[in-house]
């Protein structure tokens, strides 16, 4: 049974991070439902315009297997005043399920302590005053994971931070049939 993945999409989210992350996964045979807070069209960081596939209200949590956040500025902020996206969260959190974020995103997990302490993470480094004063120990690299938490630092790492991710959830063989097909360098 294919893995399903949930990717929340609030106005100002990074339409790189997004999309690339959507097509990768959908490349590797896995279910990508994109969340919307209503049917509206969503903007996105480069006025380009969005439709999610569901609004937040018509998802069951518990049937995903994973939820990853796109960064952008104000996505992220926009992420950090959603408390359905906070439920979500603290569910998967709970489960241990896989929760990734990718540029400023990780100051989302960083505001509800899923990352806390001294965990590691990555993120978009001058997005850290987002979480101000809350926990996590910043280490600057391109992917970091800490048990179930995935990081990346940003757009210029969703391709390698989609690929993580599929690999994480199809494994090796597929990751490497999407990644050929993809045409990367080396």
């Amino acid at each position: 049974m294919a893995k399903r993945v949930l990717i929340p999409l609030c106005p100002g989210f990074e339409e790189m991070e997004a999309i690339i992350l959507i097509d990768v996964l959908r490349r590797g045979n896995v279910e990508v439902v994109s969340l919307g807070k209503s049917k509206d069209p969503i903007v996105a960081a480069r006025k380009t315009l969005h439709l999610a596939d569901k609004t937040f209200s018509e998802i069951v949590p518990s049937e995903f297997d994973a939820i990853l956040l796109p960064g952008g500025l104000e996505g992220t902020k926009q992420l950090m005043h959603e408390p359905e996206i906070s439920k979500i969260l603290k569910s998967f959190q709970t489960e241990t399920k896989i929760i990734g974020a990718i540029c400023a995103a990780p100051n989302v997990l960083r505001n509800l302590d899923i990352i806390s302490g001294d965990d590691p993470y990555t993120a978009f480094p001058s997005s850290n005053d987002l979480a101000k004063g809350k926990g996590g120990k910043y280490t600057g690299e391109r992917i970091v994971s800490h048990n179930h938490i995935h990081t990346s630092i940003g757009p210029g790492s969703a391709f390698e931070f989609a690929l993580y991710i599929l690999e994480k959830l199809e494994g090796k063989d597929v990751m490497e049939t999407v990644k050929v097909s993809l045409q990367l360098p080396s």
